[in-house]
């Protein structure tokens, strides 16, 4: 049994910051890819970051030069630093990871944590 927990959201001010946390725990071989989705009210999951075992990471474009996605894998933890927040950064964002159990990989997923931007 593999188990994503997450960490860091809240409410903060447009132009502050927060640092989002994903640990994984239970019986792993190894974690692949590990990233982050957010989903605000009324639209669509769309996929924040990503980032692969050997640290190369990926961003969306509304998010590029303002977010940074790192990861610890000897604490088998993705972070999610984000700067130079707006309004339209306010969802549900949720970790995702490709973790080897056994001889296949899986995706999990954690619970989600809520960020909100506003004044």
């Amino acid at each position: 049994q593999v188990q994503l927990v997450e960490s860091g959201g809240g409410l903060v001010q447009p132009g502050g910051s927060l640092r989002l946390s994903c640990t994984a725990s239970g019986t792993i071989f190894s974690i692949d890819a590990m990233g982050w989705y957010r989903q605000a009210p009324g639209k669509q999951r769309e996929l924040v970051a990503s980032i692969t075992s050997g640290g190369s990471a990926n961003y969306a474009d509304s998010v590029k030069g303002r977010f940074t996605i790192s990861r610890d894998n000897a604490k088998n933890t993705v972070y999610l630093q984000m700067n130079s927040l707006k309004p339209e950064d306010t969802a549900v964002y949720d970790c995702y990871a490709g973790v080897r159990v056994s001889i296949t990989t899986r995706i999990y997923w954690g619970q989600g944590t809520q960020v909100t931007v506003s004044s």
